[in-house]
């Protein structure tokens, strides 16, 4: 590590920490009950990079939902929900929120006896893009994602397609779909494999019109057939926004098959599969207690270390 980054560090020296992963979607996670730490966007990129620190997609600090500025409505509104999931992307940036994190968040709380969760129970979860309910499943942890919506109201509806992305390694610009899922994504449909994986993630594509925030564009190829069995399937790529290529998002694997079954006619399916370069994850839909369309997405959540800062 350099001199620069051991300084920037020292204040977090001796910091319990630990590193998981949900599909490969991969953070470090500190767990700050007492709110004793401010943690600065340079003080994260340096924790989350590869060579000179701990490694991960993003950062994320457990702290009680009272203590988090900005989220007083949040915490009178829902004070069952005590634990915040004060979410970072890896370059330092705030997102909104993380389907795979919110997993693994939950999982690193029952590992450091801060929430206890019997199968079947759910817990509630505070995060800049509101409540989420996580709950234990069959294949891990399953979360209410919550409502969605299309991120450019009305020409979703009538074109299913409202931007344009371009993408080093894919020959030409690409039609794409919008969807806010509280974090911003933007869907490209891929006809083959080869474009899949053809497609040069380590920079960033080029969308327009891009939303106000930023986006995480995701590269999807529908299966043939797309659903089988009642189950839809779809792979999928994603350069996430502030990281860079991940193994996996799964906000972005609830756009991916929003963005499918719009494009397909909303095609029925009792459930969807995506399968991302770290794994797979399953995506359903029901109504939720406002009557709006919510998105549940579940999948595994490992904690692969612990340690100590510094």
């Amino acid at each position: 590590m350099s001199h620069h980054a051991a300084e920037a560090l020292a204040p977090l020296a001796a910091v319990p920490f630990a590193k998981g992963h949900g599909t490969g979607n991969d953070f470090v996670l500190i767990a700050d009950p007492e709110a004793a730490h401010v943690i600065s966007a340079e003080q994260v990129a340096m924790l989350c990079d590869r060579h000179q620190g701990i490694g991960g997609d993003g950062l994320i600090r457990a702290v009680r939902t009272r203590d988090v500025a900005g989220a007083e409505d949040l915490h009178r509104a829902h004070p069952e929900a005590e634990w915040f999931m004060d979410y970072r992307n890896g370059d330092g940036s705030i997102a909104e929120m993380c389907g795979n994190g919110v997993r693994v968040f939950v999982h690193f709380l029952i590992d450091q006896d801060l929430i206890a969760l019997a199968p079947g129970e759910s817990v509630a979860i505070g995060t800049r893009a509101g409540l989420k309910r996580v709950a234990l499943s069959e294949n891990g942890y399953a979360v209410d994602i919550g409502s969605w919506r299309f991120t450019f109201a009305g020409q979703a509806e009538e074109k299913a397609l409202d931007s344009l992305v371009e993408t080093p390694g894919i020959d030409a610009a690409r039609p794409a779909l919008s969807v806010d899922m509280g974090n911003p994504h933007t869907v490209v449909a891929l006809q083959q494999r080869e474009e899949l994986e053809a497609a040069e993630l380590y920079t960033v594509p080029r969308v327009d019109p891009v939303p106000a925030e930023g986006t995480n564009v995701e590269y999807v190829v529908p299966s043939e057939p797309l659903v089988e069995d009642g189950i839809g399937r779809i792979a999928m790529r994603v350069h996430e926004r502030g990281v860079g290529e991940t193994q996996s998002c799964g906000t972005g694997a609830c756009a991916a098959v929003i963005a499918t079954r719009h494009w397909a006619g909303n095609v029925a399916a009792d459930a969807w599969d995506v399968e991302v370069p770290g794994g797979v994850v399953r995506v359903r839909f029901s109504t939720g207690d406002d009557g709006a369309e919510h998105v549940e997405l579940s999948g595994p959540a490992q904690l692969v270390a612990h340690g100590r800062i510094g």
